[in-house]
Parts: C-alpha cells; sequence; structure tokens
C-alpha cells in the first residue's frame, strides 16, 4: 500500500504545469520497410590528425582505432548489418524492418555516434599508446532511408568507389610531397588540375 501511494504521489509531481513544453519536441520516426544508414564522419580531423601527428597518408593505427569504434558499435547494435568505413568515416546500416527504438531518428542517430565517440576517446590509449589524447574527438552523424534494395546496393558501391578514389589520391598526393621535391600547396594545385583535365 505505501509503495502504491508513493507511485501516486510521483505521479501527480511529474504532471507539473510546465509539461506542456514536451510538446515541442519533434518525433520523427524513420519510414517503416527502408533499409536506414547512419553515417558517421570526423569533424574537423584535418586540425585533429595534424594536431595528434598521423602518420600521412594513412596511419594504420588511426585505421584499427576506427574500426574498433565500429566492432564496439555493431556489437552493441545487434540490428546493424553492415558497417563499411574509411578514414574518419563509418556508415552504419541497420536491418530494413529495424524496430530499434521504435525507429526514431534522433534516439538511433544520437546514441550511434554518441557510442561512437566515446569508444574512439577510451580505446585510444590501447592504439596510441605512446600519443597522449590532447582534445577531445569530434563526431557528427546523419541518417538516410533507401527504400529498395538496389538503392542500399548503390549507397555501399558509392562509398567503397570513395574509399578508392580518396585512397588512390592520398598516397599519389603525399608520395609526392613526402619526395620533398614539390611543397603541399603546389602539390594540391597541380592533383586539382588534373582532376579536371
Amino acid at each position: 500500500v505505501a509503495r502504491r501511494r508513493l507511485c501516486l504521489i510521483y505521479f501527480k509531481m511529474a504532471k507539473s504545469k510546465y509539461e506542456y513544453v514536451k510538446e515541442f519536441e519533434e518525433d520523427i520516426k524513420f519510414l517503416p520497410n527502408t533499409w536506414t544508414v547512419i553515417r558517421i564522419d570526423g569533424r574537423s580531423f584535418h586540425k585533429f590528425t595534424d594536431a595528434h601527428k598521423f602518420a600521412k597518408p594513412n596511419d594504420e593505427r588511426a585505421l584499427h582505432l576506427m574500426n574498433a569504434c565500429a566492432e564496439a558499435v555493431m556489437k552493441e547494435y545487434t540490428e546493424i548489418v553492415i558497417a563499411i568505413g574509411h578514414s574518419d568515416e563509418f556508415s552504419f546500416v541497420l536491418r530494413r524492418n529495424t524496430t530499434l527504438f521504435q525507429r526514431r531518428e534522433i534516439k538511433i542517430v544520437s546514441c550511434l555516434v554518441s557510442f561512437f565517440s566515446s569508444n574512439y576517446a577510451m580505446k585510444w590509449p590501447h592504439f596510441f599508446p605512446d600519443t597522449p589524447l590532447l582534445y577531445p574527438p569530434t563526431f557528427d552523424a546523419r541518417a538516410v532511408t533507401y527504400p529498395s534494395y538496389q538503392n542500399i546496393r548503390d549507397y555501399l558501391s558509392w562509398r567503397q568507389a570513395d574509399v578508392h578514389i580518396n585512397n588512390l589520391y592520398n598516397t599519389c598526393f603525399w608520395a609526392l610531397v613526402q619526395s620533398g621535391k614539390v611543397r603541399s600547396s603546389t602539390t594540391m594545385m597541380r592533383m586539382i588540375c588534373s582532376l579536371f583535365s
């Protein structure tokens, strides 16, 4: 009886006159029967990689750290069916019929990106034992839904093509810079011009 009274008192207290402000909150849900992609991307990572002296063009420690964070996300959120990543980016594809957080967009996006970010900071010492984390990294995230199997295949193909192009570009760019024969600004202009010729 005492427990029931306590519950009733709490319920009355929670229903205050200010509760109307909850009506301003948006509750957007992903369309049913669609593939949902959450793409996480490092914010200002050029600055972050310079500050932490990442090896160019690819720092294997950083790539392994990103993979470990993605693996942690997939273990935590088992409704993810596939992930693809490169550099400072990862895409996570949720099952077409996922019921994760009742398909609420803000909840899914915020939980995945915060879990990824916190794992990045926590796992940092394991992958960079001799490099202290100077400041916390930041990741942003966006969500997109795709209605068909062909759409989601094309999305994954697009990310794969982007991986190839960016890796090819960065490998060539840093090979020229590290050769000492050209300055990075000059090299950048040469490579940009080559893209349009």
